[in-house]
């Protein structure tokens, strides 16, 4: 009954998102083919005469559109001035696919919460996209290539499944570097994510399980906790320096790459005895890896016959119910199962492969063509017709060499490598679109999108591992206690180390011989010493309690993140000023 009443509420929470999506087509196709009334006034709005006080707003108006950025936007007070503002103000253009100002301001600026509901709805969709891309499909991707690569479970936990737990981080703070022009949100949200991981999650799971009385192996949180510390003091120095050229980015990145090389050499050399090699094995825990939270994939008779039991529905009528279902989950499920091979034996289907490796190309050609700038109509056809051929040579192998009953048993690693591929362009795509709502957001509220970064994009991200690890701590017993521990160090240093270092090697090498210029955020000093503070109390108290997960080691890790957090929003909300130190009430 518990199975099927998770799996009752699984599909009420797709279902929903998938309307959610439907209802947000409609009103954006809405937006396009039966423009607001607004758009016509502004038409005309240069040209208008008006009073002379309106005439000095008109011409306050021009004269921000010169400034660089969107900060003149919170100026004005008048819809139509917003949305005139926002369409001929360049920093005001997306840095995704959707021009949120606009949508905002011009079609929802007379009804503005109805629009901050639309783009919160939308948000929520977008980390649903990118939590399910992760697991359904990148982390799948991971697991079956350590498995052909017969990497070892050590090594593969703390390379491949680490970027399985890390890849919205690790995306998110990629496009907002090298796409959206606004490093301070990439580098707060990784920040922030690893502040909540090493703190609320840690804290909680001391919290949780004081009473099992549950010890930690001492040289791995050690070794876990100091390559974490060194990695945060590295960052601190690079941020007060200011600038970093593209061999410090490589040097930083590498931290990664020693610390892969002692966990392995530990684990070869000195062997897990007290766990017999097994936490190796489950290490750093993917998305979703928890038994009670992973959906177990069943054939549509045994959803029908669930569904049927739980709702109590005659058989029948549960067929068409399901087959309803089916359809109405297809709006977010579809344009990826058309673009992302999978060959596992639960969700094999030759229709599905052929037409995923046949369009796969086709997706990859229109981001390529997305990224570039002025690009010809004559380049961009021929970037789309190469793919298509390579798409239709693709389609035909796939074709000639796969079976209707059972995916492929040889020659698996194109296959793997194509689904490892593709999940990481759609991993892309949505992370670009959610860092670029993110900014918009940040403009209409009227708060600086590095604090959405440290909050709502580090919150939404790290949601998967507070669910996971506790859990896991909770049902796992002492072995399980230890992955989770484990994995709430290294996992936020992967995100650190790979998803800010690779965010600084490609922003380097395009400025390179320059350096690249770090962006100038005076609270990234604040993030980074109280999350060097919480390391430290962690590092302080567990050995003084002979390394037993308890109450004083919780609770002092969620003082640590409130505070923190109780001075940046402060600051955000403009409650507190830490220059003229005083308070505003």
């Amino acid at each position: 009954m518990a199975t099927s009443s998770s799996l009752f509420r699984s599909k009420k929470l797709s279902l929903f998102l998938n309307l959610s999506f439907l209802l947000l087509l409609t009103l954006y196709l809405k937006t396009i083919l039966f423009p607001s009334n607004l758009n016509s006034t502004l038409f005309h709005l240069s040209s208008d005469i008006r009073p002379p006080t309106t005439t000095i707003s008109h011409l306050r108006l021009l004269s921000d559109i010169t400034t660089n950025g969107c900060t003149g936007l919170q100026k004005y007070t008048d819809n139509k001035y917003k949305c005139f503002y926002v369409k001929t103000h360049i920093g005001c253009r997306p840095k995704g696919y959707i021009d949120y100002l606009q949508i905002f301001y011009c079609n929802f600026g007379q009804f503005p919460i109805l629009g901050h509901f639309v783009l919160l709805l939308w948000l929520l969709v977008l980390f649903y996209l990118l939590g399910n891309t992760a697991a359904n499909y990148f982390c799948s991707s991971l697991e079956s290539l350590s498995k052909i690569l017969k990497l070892s479970p050590t090594i593969a936990g703390v390379t491949l499944l680490s970027l399985g737990n890390g890849a919205p981080d690790v995306f998110a703070s990629i496009v907002s570097f090298t796409r959206s022009g606004n490093g301070d949100l990439g580098l707060n949200s990784v920040l922030g994510g690893a502040f909540f991981v090493s703190s609320i999650v840690v804290g909680i799971i001391s919290i949780v399980i004081t009473s099992h009385r549950i010890s930690v192996d001492k040289c791995s949180f050690i070794r876990d906790a100091l390559f974490f510390l060194f990695s945060l003091f590295s960052l601190l120095l690079i941020v007060a320096i200011g600038k970093i050229n593209l061999w410090g980015a490589i040097c930083f990145t590498s931290i990664y790459l020693v610390y892969v090389c002692i966990v392995s050499a530990m684990h070869f050399f000195c062997g897990d005895k007290d766990n017999g090699g097994h936490v190796g094995e489950a290490g750093i825990p993917l998305l979703g890896y928890i038994d009670d939270e992973k959906p177990v994939l069943k054939s549509g008779l045994e959803e029908q016959e669930q569904i049927a039991n739980f709702l109590n529905l005659n058989p029948e009528i549960c067929y068409y119910v399901a087959k309803i279902v089916h359809v109405l989950e297809l709006p977010l499920t579809l344009p990826r199962r058309l673009t992302i091979p999978v060959v596992s034996e639960e969700s094999w289907s030759k229709p599905y492969a052929v037409l995923s490796v046949t369009l796969a190309p086709l997706l990859l050609a229109a981001l390529a063509n997305t990224q570039r700038e002025n690009v010809s109509l004559r380049s961009s056809l021929v970037t789309y017709f190469t793919a298509g051929l390579i798409g239709m040579v693709f389609g035909n192998l796939a074709c000639v060499t796969t079976k209707k009953s059972s995916p492929p048993k040889r020659c698996l690693f194109p296959w793997l490598a194509g689904g490892f591929l593709m999940s990481v362009t759609w991993t892309y795509i949505i992370a670009e679109e959610l860092v670029s709502l993110l900014v918009s957001l940040g403009h209409i509220i009227g708060i600086n999108p590095s604090v959405l970064g440290l909050t709502v994009l580090a919150w939404g991200n790290s949601l998967g591992d507070l669910i996971a690890n506790i859990a896991m701590a909770i049902n796992g017993g002492a072995d399980g206690a230890q992955i989770a521990i484990s994995g709430c160090y290294a996992g936020p240093m992967f995100n650190v180390l790979m998803g800010l270092g690779l965010s600084l090697v490609f922003s380097s090498f395009s400025e390179y011989p320059s350096s690249f210029e770090i962006p100038g955020d005076p609270s990234l000093y604040e993030t980074l010493v109280f999350l060097m503070a919480c390391v430290l109390w962690a590092l302080v108290i567990l050995p003084q309690k002979n390394m037993r997960l308890d109450k004083s080691l919780g609770y002092g890790l969620l003082t640590i993140y409130f505070c923190f957090l109780f001075l940046r929003l402060a600051r955000a909300f403009g409650l507190l000023n830490l220059h003229g130190s005083y308070f505003i009430v």
